[in-house]
């Protein structure tokens, strides 16, 4: 009688939690709870706590195995763009040497003077042109912008020598 108390303690413990809280965190719990509430009241021996416990395993794995890609993929995440983020698809100016060891670094995009650090560890010296890979907090993370080089021109062919009349 006590572990059936005890699972429906948890089940409700799980239940409340997920109400309180968004995002499906416990679901999976309370679900594993009711199963081994049920095989609690179906089977009261206290010897087969181990087998309420592994019925609770199991249940909570498998609908979190099943369902959590389900919640990811139908889920609506609330990301609120800014305008931060325009900065990603342009090209900065080092302002301020950028040396990740010593936490300096400053980089003007688009207006605005922003704190840098490399994406490695190597300093980028004052004017060097860098591409902006992401934003971390307030820092953007730069590295040396790369200019491809030009394929080498190809020599027009004498376009009298391939006319045929």
């Amino acid at each position: 009688m006590e572990f059936i108390i005890m699972w429906a303690v948890l089940l409700v413990l799980f239940i409340i939690i997920e109400i309180v809280t968004s995002g499906l965190t416990s679901i999976w719990l309370a679900l594993g709870a009711a199963g081994a509430l049920i095989s609690a009241a179906v089977a009261p021996q206290p010897e087969l706590l181990l087998l309420q416990i592994a019925i609770f395993l199991v249940i909570s794995g498998v609908s979190l195995y099943f369902t959590r890609p389900l919640v990811k993929k139908y889920a609506k995440v609330r990301e609120t763009p800014t305008n931060a983020n325009r900065a990603l698809e342009m090209i900065g100016i080092v302002r301020e040497t950028v040396h990740n060891i010593d936490g300096k670094g400053t980089v003007y995009v688009d207006g605005k003077l922003w704190t840098a650090r490399s994406e490695t560890d190597e300093p980028i010296e004052v004017d060097t042109q860098v591409d902006i890979l992401r934003i971390e907090g307030v820092k953007l993370i730069v590295r040396p912008h790369v200019v491809a080089e030009a394929a080498p021109a190809v020599e027009e062919q004498n376009t009298e020598e391939h006319t045929h009349v």
